[in-house]
């Protein structure tokens, strides 16, 4: 099993995730004699998923059923366990298009924290690209190595434990995009100029406050960066629903109106126009907006080396 490889059967020691429905899904590592509990019933690793297929139907203990599903990028994101605050699928992927990252690319990227665009990124820039990360707290770094590992994508991505203000990334002139989700980055941009390759290297700076954006732009001019802009992107999410809206008959009222000398203008004619205008209702599906929609995440800065 692999993050950026997809494979058939699902084997002994693959992370897997556990589908009971489009708000319900968790991941579980998958090993010989283990059993995992859900709302449906017990799941039993050696007989109900080593073997099977990914994207299985599997009955469990309860007679209720669940999907297996092969691991992705999004689907992790949806999942993963948060050692941090982690970037959603809405900023990942226009990170992704504006970092012009592409299969063989080398990104730099500072947190690591819980790994969430660390996997996009991967995925992104295999099979010959390569991610470095650097992480200043040593148990996320040591806890992001291990899911590197497990995932099977080691290889394409080298974890440092370093202040990336003080240290940088640890490699120079290589990199074909930088990503910055730290507290100052102002004071990382130095090193990442010293990161990116000689001329057309891109930067992205996430930060959550406008001033935090205002001092890594001054910092970007400084270095020599072009074509400074900042985003902010909002997601709003509708659902599919029937809805029921009255017909008003209006071509009946105006003839009822031109041939009865109704005076629509008389408040005690008002009544009887609302009654002649409301003659049935129909169903339509309509999209409607959440009551509570996500806000503000952060914004992201993008720069590019002159």
């Amino acid at each position: 099993m692999s993050f950026v490889e997809y494979g058939d059967t699902i084997k002994d020691g693959d992370t897997a995730i556990v589908f009971l429905g489009h708000e319900s899904m968790f991941p579980v590592k998958v090993q010989h004699g283990t059993v995992t509990q859900t709302k449906y019933g017990v799941i039993r690793h050696s007989t109900d998923l080593i073997g099977k297929k990914y994207g299985s139907k599997v009955t469990c203990s309860k007679g209720g059923w669940v999907f297996i599903l092969h691991p992705t990028p999004e689907l992790w994101t949806m999942n993963l366990p948060h050692r941090t605050q982690i970037l959603y699928s809405t900023d990942i992927s226009i990170i992704t298009m504006m970092l012009e990252l592409k299969p063989g690319s080398i990104v730099c990227e500072s947190g690591t924290g819980s790994g969430s665009l660390s996997h996009a990124l991967i995925r992104t820039v295999a099979p010959t690209g390569h991610l470095y990360t650097v992480e200043f707290h040593q148990q996320r770094a040591e806890k992001a190595r291990e899911e590197f590992r497990e995932h099977g994508v080691e290889h394409l991505v080298t974890v440092t434990n370093q202040d990336v203000c003080k240290n940088g990334f640890g490699v120079s002139n290589i990199a074909d995009a930088v990503f910055l989700d730290i507290p100052s980055p102002w004071e990382a941009i130095g090193h990442a100029k010293s990161a990116l390759k000689a001329e057309g290297g891109r930067i992205c700076s996430f930060s959550p406050c406008i001033e935090q954006v205002q001092r890594t732009c001054l910092a970007m001019e400084e270095y020599g960066f072009t074509e400074i802009n900042t985003l902010e992107i909002l997601l709003r999410v509708y659902n599919v629903r029937t809805i029921s809206l009255q017909i008003p008959d209006l071509g009946k009222a105006a003839e009822d109106n031109s041939s009865t000398g109704f005076d629509s203008s008389n408040p005690s004619h008002q009544g009887s126009l609302c009654a002649n205008l409301q003659q049935g209702t129909v169903q339509f599906k309509s999209g409607v907006p959440l009551r509570e929609v996500v806000g503000h995440t952060g914004y992201l800065t993008f720069a590019t080396k002159s």
